[in-house]
């Protein structure tokens, strides 16, 4: 017997309208239970009778029992609870009991089911060859029309075709397995016109039987489905085979009926982000497709605004992050629907406090990724500075709770480039500086007073970033510029020392990357070619996340402080002395900079390009 397959609930309820039982019994549902083991603890045994089926009534027969034989047959070692044989069969190494208190009647019983539910269990190999699979199709396709005759020839009474509903529901769930042979059952599932039936029934009056069918869509779309060869190919052909069926707006349509007050219907919605992310990351396109083609991004933006986090809504803005990663047109649609101004009010609820645990933690982190992602595209700025959300982030810096990092990494992307110049003039008016110097110099947050003032790479990679783009985009001689430079001049320099100890850090850790590139130039073949562009892109990438990156963008903001500051430019050039560094060597960072951008990348600063900049700078150090 196969206990398992016994006691395995179903994830989503079979037949009718039949829900979930609840995790937690009721309290009454307890009191009842209680009640009827109470009634039958408390019934006297009767003397044991044969099984018969005759249904004439017998008449029970009390018989007299000698004190001495009840007493002498206690001594004997064959009386044992329910007369079970084996109770006294011997133990096991291990001191436990063989015998398991059941009469022998009752074991052949427990036999008799055994091998019953041996001959019902089918033959996974019989089953999932193509023989099998074309008898599970048929009799699903029976199943499914006689479901809807029976539900048009008696739509007003359920009693005439809930059997028929059963009977679909359980031809349904006879598909998952088919997950697990997908070069075999996809092109069968596709070639026998059974799919437009299945996606059919995403439209069924009954919830449940749509659950189903979401169920095994998720099931037979899922990523370890196509990881080789083969089967990715007939996952693809599969996925394009639901998408002609327009299974996109069926799922889309499910999301806004129903109702996740339900367990079941709650676990039908994680079931139709999962799709989704199936689709997406088997054919990265369809993002959108389902953006941009149905009316899911309005629902999405309204999911993640509940005020009562659960798993569903970590799940859609998780999903809303992928669906704006490296696409332009989702992010711009993002902007259409307002959202922007919803990723905004959902990102306060964690000015004033953190979260809870680590879910609504990552919940967070994909609130601030979207708008990350949203902020690659102008419009996006603008709209972004038109819901006042640099003062926003500015506020969250202030309060230095966890999502201050979040902040800065926002600031760095909505500041960038030529569209984010106005946000770097309402950067600084909004006192923003301050609080980007206290996190610049490791203040630490309100829950770790005590705590090391540190701070992290990413969050000290993305300070940075805010501070060239400020450099980059603030008029000279304007209020900003003056406050800006002033920062890096006042309490004997110590932000320029900072930024100095910073760069020897990163050159440290860049100088490790090159010993590995130069030992793998000595290994090359002596025979081979010159080094391609390929090969020094790879190793211009690798030396980018090396400390490179951060290299270049500290010597960035050195050499315009060192040159629109005497006093700052005197200290810096004796405290490279003592490092036995000059300013030629950041004119040697700031070289390769300009070697490897576009010349028309930006157009920034008295509407000069990021290349004409850096050439002006360079051409500034040397003259030192």
């Amino acid at each position: 017997m196969d206990i398992d397959k016994l006691f395995k609930v179903p994830k989503i309820p079979t037949g009718g309208n039949k829900r979930r039982m609840p995790d937690t019994p009721t309290s009454e549902l307890l009191k009842k239970m209680r009640l009827e083991s109470e009634s039958t603890s408390n019934v006297t045994p009767s003397p044991i009778q044969p099984l018969s089926s005759s249904p004439s009534k017998r008449v029970a027969t009390v018989h007299d029992t000698d004190t001495d034989d009840l007493e002498s047959d206690l001594g004997k070692e064959t009386f044992a609870p329910g007369n079970d044989p084996d109770y006294f069969a011997e133990e096991d190494e291990e001191g436990r009991f063989f015998g398991g208190g059941l009469t022998n009647e009752q074991k052949k019983i427990l036999n008799i089911f055994d091998n019953a539910e041996t001959d019902l269990v089918p033959d996974d190999s019989e089953t999932l060859s193509p023989s099998g699979i074309k008898k599970l199709l048929v009799r699903f396709e029976r199943s499914a029309n006689k479901n809807q005759a029976q539900r048009s020839k008696y739509p007003d009474d359920p009693t005439k075709f809930i059997d028929s509903e059963a009977e679909l529901d359980a031809a349904i769930k006879a598909l998952l397995p088919l997950a697990q042979v997908p070069k075999v059952a996809y092109p069968l599932l596709i070639g026998s016109g059974q799919l437009e039936i299945l996606i059919g029934l995403l439209s069924h009056e009954n919830v449940d039987i749509a659950l189903d069918v979401i169920e095994l869509i998720h099931e037979l779309t899922d990523e370890d489905v196509g990881r080789a060869g083969a089967r990715e190919a007939a996952l693809k052909s599969l996925i394009t085979a639901l998408l002609d069926h327009s299974v996109l707006e069926l799922l889309v349509d499910n999301a806004t009926r129903l109702n996740e007050g339900e367990e079941a219907d709650r676990q039908g919605i994680y079931l139709v982000f999962g799709i989704f992310e199936n689709f997406v990351g088997s054919k990265p396109p369809l993002a959108e497709r389902l953006v941009l083609k149905t009316k899911f991004l309005p629902w999405l933006l309204n999911r993640i605004q509940s005020k009562t986090h659960d798993e569903n809504r970590g799940y859609a803005v998780e999903l809303l992050s992928i669906l704006l990663h490296g696409s332009q047109s989702n992010c711009l649609e993002l902007g259409k629907k307002d959202g922007v101004e919803t990723l905004l009010k959902v990102a306060s609820q964690f000015r004033r406090r953190d979260p809870i645990d680590a879910d609504e933690t990552e919940f967070m982190e994909n609130v601030f990724d979207s708008l990350c992602s949203a902020l690659a595209e102008a419009e996006i700025k603008k709209l972004f500075l038109k819901s006042e959300g640099i003062d926003l982030m500015v506020l969250m810096m202030k309060d230095k709770m966890q999502a201050r990092s979040r902040a800065v990494k926002t600031l760095d992307h909505a500041m960038s480039a030529h569209a984010g110049a106005e946000a770097c003039k309402v950067f600084v008016e909004a006192s923003g500086l301050r609080y980007l110097f206290s996190a610049f110099m490791g203040k630490p947050l309100k829950k770790q007073k005590n705590a090391t003032e540190t701070i992290a790479p990413e969050d000290m990679t993305h300070t940075l970033g805010i501070l060239s783009s400020l450099f980059t985009s603030l008029p000279s001689d304007s209020p900003p510029r003056i406050r800006l430079l002033a920062k890096f001049a006042e309490n004997n320099y110590e932000k320029t020392d900072k930024l100095l100890d910073i760069r020897s850090s990163a050159q440290a850790r860049l100088m490790v990357v090159d010993r590995e590139i130069d030992a793998e130039k000595e290994a090359m073949p002596r025979g081979a070619k010159e080094i391609g562009s390929e090969d020094h892109d790879v190793w211009y990438l690798r030396q980018l996340d090396g400390g490179l990156y951060t290299l270049q963008t500290l010597d960035y903001i050195l050499a315009w402080i060192a040159m629109e500051d005497d006093g700052i430019r005197a200290h810096m050039r004796q405290m490279l002395n003592r490092r036995n560094k000059s300013f030629l060597d950041i004119v040697s960072t700031l070289q390769i900079f300009r070697d490897n951008i576009e010349g028309g990348e930006m157009n920034d600063l008295d509407g000069m390009s990021q290349r004409e900049i850096l050439q002006h700078l360079i051409a500034f150090l040397k003259g030192c």
